[in-house]
């Protein structure tokens, strides 16, 4: 089986209940998220969380130094691993990612969390551009809903719609069951 690393993007308390930036299905997303850490964790394989906060204090949120930038307790990091400050969607952009990965002989990567259209679906392209194969669990990631030029469109279609063209030609697409399944027979 291929060196694996765990990739938990943007897990941050603005975007839960309460918070500056709520997302759509968020608290069931970091469940899943949850569970996906733990595995790895027993398996001992790597598993990187990826913070984002933006460059100054008047950002809508994930401001700097704030409790809604701050990870979620449901899928806080152990103190061995790394947390990865990022200021672009891209969470290999200016970050030390791909040399983490790269230090462990990381060939496959298991994305989750936030957001499904943004962070979510730029790292996935970014690590398939980079050579890595990628996973990603749908269920352990959460989007909201958008406008474009007078359309409403619900967050679940926002979804759907990015992880249909993830799963096109990007990524493997498995839901946390089907993923926690396919994992307990590979190993």
């Amino acid at each position: 089986m291929a060196k694996r690393a765990l990739i938990v993007i943007d897990l941050q308390n603005d975007y839960f209940p309460g918070g500056k930036w709520t997302l759509n299905g968020v608290e069931a997303a970091a469940a899943n998220a949850a569970r996906l850490i733990t595995v790895f964790r027993t398996a001992k394989d790597p598993v990187v969380h990826v913070r984002h906060e933006f460059a100054t204090a008047d950002a809508p949120f994930f401001v700097p130094g704030s409790k809604g930038a701050e990870i979620h307790p449901l899928v806080a990091n152990w103190p061995e691993e790394p947390v990865v400050l990022k200021h672009q969607i891209n969470s290999f952009r200016d970050t030390e990612l791909k040399r983490l990965l790269d230090g462990w002989g990381v060939e496959e990567v298991v994305i989750c969390g936030a957001m499904s259209h943004m962070c979510v679906d730029a790292c996935t392209r970014a690590a398939v551009d980079f050579g890595y194969k990628a996973t990603v669990v749908h269920d352990a990631c959460a989007s909201r809903d958008l406008s474009f030029c007078g359309v409403d469109v619900p967050a679940s279609h926002v979804h759907a719609a990015f992880m249909a063209a993830l799963g096109f030609a990007y990524a493997t697409l498995l839901s946390t069951d089907d993923y926690l399944g396919t994992a307990a027979v590979a190993a």
